[in-house]
């Protein structure tokens, strides 16, 4: 029986994989994606401008559901495929069931493997966040794969023979992160990892004509050995571009925020923490991430880049950011519901008109208490004091005096002042304020 990675029969597969695709296609698309700075490396850019030019272009960006959740760097790479998608070419989104249960190199030193039946449940998880960002429908509609279908069952011997033999060990070595950890050392599983993702493009290029492959510059290397197989194997030639790796103003990863990855999970980071994250990003960045995360025109981003440097204070590209991005993860509601949960905690909206999931999303990322309230709720000096609004119940007390504490965004003048049950947002919460940025959150129990 033939493997599904196999070479194709004449006249089968191999038709198919050249068979053209009448669909428009957008021929600016190669200059929109420089101009949004998406293009760090390519293979042959001017081959990749002529095939992208002259119909739809299957290709293919995978997703190893190492975590539970996608995160920005995985959002950079879907919504790269969504412009793709929407230019006319036509998307196989790959969620590596096997891939996952390895994963690819990092500098940092040996990943801890997961279970064949954790990385199934984030593979379902993973495939699940992706599709609602694709079209399933038209000449050019997504198609989901899981590089498992090809890879379980698949014998040793036969891995080594069709696809091993094609992979110098000398060029596996020279790859960077491997390079990096000779010293401190690899294992043969990790440094093998090349030749599965190499694998699944020459799969996805027998049996479904698939001709680019893109994923981030980290993955530079592992793209490269696709196309290197696929030329060695079948003697033709193939695609890749690597977009490059979104960092800080300083450098360092944008991927990680105190409170962990930026997950696009909303139970792993609610839509308002979500929303406020976007807010925050530095002034020297805004433009970039406009660049590479929205789908604003050049002549809006350029028209907020100029209003942003005349006035920076604004955030005016920032708001936009945050509502852009926001939206496309999480919908319009959500984002609308971040932008008033945050417009009513700085005392300019109605807070009880919040639901208890945005308020408890928006005080856990300010801070929140829980508080026995089976024997009454405290006063309200007691209350600053125990979220840390306050140092003691003396500057709680002239906190009061002076007219900066508030509940429930309610000035309190009297530091006895006790809120009543009724006073209790979705049941559950009260809001502290200190003057006019300092809040915290109080869950009576």
């Amino acid at each position: 029986m033939r493997h599904p990675w196999s070479a194709p029969d004449a006249g089968t597969a191999r038709s198919t994989e050249r068979k053209k695709y009448d669909v428009p296609v957008d021929p600016t698309l190669l200059d929109d994606l420089e101009w949004r700075g998406l293009l760090a490396e390519t293979t042959d850019r001017d081959a990749l401008r002529s095939a992208l030019s002259e119909g739809s272009v299957r290709f293919y960006v995978g997703f190893d559901p190492t975590a539970p959740s996608l995160h920005m760097g995985n959002l950079v790479q879907i919504v790269t495929a969504m412009r793709l998608q929407r230019a006319g070419h036509t998307p196989f989104a790959l969620v590596g069931g096997a891939t996952g249960m390895i994963g690819d190199p990092r500098d940092s030193g040996e990943r801890t493997l997961n279970s064949l039946d954790t990385v199934q449940q984030w593979t379902a998880r993973v495939r699940g966040q992706i599709e609602p960002f694709l079209s399933f429908e038209g000449d050019n509609a997504a198609t989901m794969v899981n590089n498992f279908d090809w890879t379980d069952g698949l014998s040793v011997i036969d891995f080594l023979r069709d696809i091993g033999k094609h992979f110098p060990v000398n060029r596996m070595l020279a790859r960077e992160t491997v390079r990096r950890r000779l010293e401190s050392g690899i294992s043969y599983t990790e440094f093998s990892y090349v030749l599965l993702q190499s694998m699944d493009y020459l799969t996805l290029h027998r049996q479904h004509g698939v001709t680019l492959q893109f994923g981030g510059s980290d993955q530079w290397g592992n793209l490269t050995g696709g196309v290197d197989l696929i030329r060695r194997a079948e003697g033709a030639t193939v695609h890749a571009f690597a977009t490059p790796l979104i960092t800080k103003a300083d450098g360092t990863k944008y991927g990680k925020t105190e409170g962990g990855a930026l997950w696009l999970d909303p139970e792993l980071m609610p839509p308002y923490a979500f929303h406020q994250f976007w807010l925050n990003v530095e002034d020297e960045k805004v433009g970039e991430l406009l660049r590479v995360l929205t789908f604003l025109s050049r002549e809006e981003i350029e028209g907020l880049e100029a209003r942003h440097a005349e006035k920076p204070f604004l955030r005016e590209a920032q708001k936009v950011l945050a509502d852009e991005v926001t939206t496309l993860v999480h919908g319009a509601t959500e984002t609308e519901n971040a932008k008033a949960a945050a417009e009513a905690l700085f005392g300019t909206g109605d807070i009880t008109s919040l639901s208890g999931a945005t308020l408890e999303a928006a005080l856990g990322e300010a801070g929140a208490i829980d508080v026995d309230g089976s024997s009454g709720i405290p006063d309200v000096v007691e209350l600053l004091t125990l979220t840390g609004l306050a140092k003691s119940k003396g500057e709680a007390r002239r906190t009061v005096a002076e007219g900066g504490a508030y509940v429930n965004n309610v000035r309190v003048d009297d530091p006895e002042h006790v809120p009543a049950a009724g006073d209790l947002i979705a049941s559950s919460w009260l809001v502290l304020r200190r003057g006019k940025k300092r809040f915290a959150g109080v869950r009576v129990r």
